[in-house]
């Protein structure tokens, strides 16, 4: 596979469903690869470099009015355009100090036992839905736990839950590289009914105020000056919805079925749960949750060895980086020993995922509860991914519980 094709497939609506081997083909050209106007990056130590460094900046509401005169009429790409994910400094800043209050080690550590007793509660109903033993794990676990938990920071009634997984996977076609008017028309509509439901449920956050994350923000919304606008105030609560839960989604769904397949490290971790963050550690670097993000060029850089004028769109694909040989020994093998495992599954500098810490704790604390509450869990037939490689994971992952 030359560059240009193995370029051509990860771009392609099916490249979620296995990028290893163009990831592979791509990185055999270097570890920044140029082509069409962009910037491919594969390597570990440019895209490190690249999210660490402040001249390369988010695809930001300036490089969309350039690229996208009317993009203000899709709410959904709108939404996460207000958003600190899509937002350069000084407005990340300030929006990621706003958020970052709710996402403190102390208070991400007081979570734990809500976490806990949530995976209970999950796993109780997961034995309940089984069907002469088999249930998809995606639907009944992978992300109604999440979910739980992200709407419990936000201060999102239980009652409401079940309504996010259809609109989250509308509204995220809209992160991926390339993406089809169908999907942008869905994504609008989505947005639509999400922004309709926060309109309301902030409304009753100013009237009956709670310690969430809707109420704080809603209060710096109100308390004016430049802390956070009408439009902001809904982007990131929409990106700290969706974002909350769709990245633990995939990591419990991918580490789920990398486990299924190596019996031997299931069974190492049912049986010493205190593995688990190592564990952990090693899926995010196998099968990142999150593939790939993008950059700007803000002036003319050299990365990788490769000249990249300024305004030039980067690439770059994480789940290949979490695989470069020169980063890691035997990249391809699953090793939950693995030493000095950095991984850039939540990215790295400024923009690194303000959520990853909780990421992390849903997923030490759900696998091997799992793997102890069902020993004998197994593959039930084919699982299936979802079309998408930013956002990569699985749409369903059915199992015998045993």
């Amino acid at each position: 596979m030359d560059a240009a094709a193995a370029i051509s497939t990860l771009l392609s609506a099916r490249a979620g469903r296995d990028p290893y081997p163009a990831y592979a083909a791509l990185r055999s050209y270097g570890p920044v690869v140029g082509h069409g106007g962009a910037f491919f990056v594969c390597g570990y130590a440019a895209a490190d470099a690249i999210l660490r460094d402040p001249a390369m900046v988010a695809y930001d509401s300036t490089l969309l009015d350039a690229q996208w005169s009317d993009w203000r009429a899709n709410r959904g790409v709108a939404l996460f355009a207000d958003s600190m994910l899509r937002q350069n400094p000084p407005n990340h800043t300030r929006m990621r100090r706003l958020a970052s209050g709710v996402f403190t080690a102390r208070r991400v550590a007081r979570l734990r036992d809500v976490i806990v007793a949530q995976v209970d509660e999950a796993l109780d109903e997961l034995a309940g839905w089984a069907d002469g033993g088999v249930v998809d794990y995606m639907t009944h676990l992978a992300y109604p736990l999440p979910i739980g938990v992200i709407c419990a920071l936000l201060g999102v009634p239980a009652s409401d839950r079940g309504q996010f997984r259809r609109l989250a996977e509308a509204l995220t076609a809209v992160l991926e590289v390339r993406f089809t008017e169908e999907q942008a028309v869905a994504a609008h509509s989505a947005a639509k009914e999400l922004e309709d439901y926060f309109t309301s449920l902030i409304e009753l956050r100013r009237r009956e105020p709670r310690d969430d994350l809707v109420t704080a923000l809603a209060a710096a919304h109100d308390a004016g000056g430049d802390k956070l606008t009408a439009d902001e105030l809904m982007g990131n609560l929409a990106l700290l919805l969706v974002a909350g839960f769709e990245t633990t989604t995939n990591l419990l769904g991918n580490g789920l079925h990398l486990l299924l397949q190596r019996p031997q490290h299931a069974a190492r971790l049912r049986d010493d749960p205190e593995l688990a963050p190592a564990f952990v550690e090693e899926i995010l670097r196998y099968d990142s949750p999150v593939q790939l993000t993008e950059r700007f060029a803000g002036v003319d850089a050299e990365v990788g060895g490769v000249p990249v004028p300024a305004g030039s769109e980067l690439i770059l694909f994480l789940g290949a980086a979490n695989r470069d040989p020169q980063r890691f020994a035997d990249p391809d093998r699953f090793d939950p020993d693995r030493p000095d495992n950095a991984v850039l599954s939540f990215g790295a500098g400024a923009h690194y995922c303000l959520g990853a810490p909780l990421a992390r704790l849903e997923a030490r604390v759900a696998l091997p509860a799992l793997l102890r509450r069902f020993p004998r869990i197994a593959p039930a037939g084919e699982p299936t991914r979802r079309d998408r490689l930013t956002l990569r994971g699985w749409a369903t992952l059915p199992v015998a519980l045993g």
